[in-house]
């Protein structure tokens, strides 16, 4: 987002600052607050990534895990190696 766009709904943001993070906003300037949340949603990105690429049986890179080639009968030792090889 953008300082402007933070400014304009400054209440909005600093209430998910307040009831989301342990950050109080008071006083601090709109770049550290942006900081804050920013940091805070990638973070919620990331566990929603991973869990997602967890229950597909990928591992944190987003590539099949072994495991996953053989339930899905494309285990073809190619594949395997390139995936082993890729950890």
């Amino acid at each position: 987002m953008t300082k402007e766009e933070y400014e304009s709904r400054v209440g909005r943001y600093d209430k998910q600052l307040r009831e989301k993070t342990d950050f109080d906003p008071e006083g601090k300037s709109t770049a550290e607050k942006m900081k804050v949340l920013r940091e805070y949603r990638e973070d919620q990105y990331l566990q929603v990534m991973n869990a997602a690429y967890k229950r597909k049986g990928w591992d944190e890179n987003g590539v099949p895990t072994v495991e996953r080639l053989k339930e899905l009968g494309i285990d073809i030792p190619e594949l395997v190696e390139i995936i082993e090889n890729a950890g």
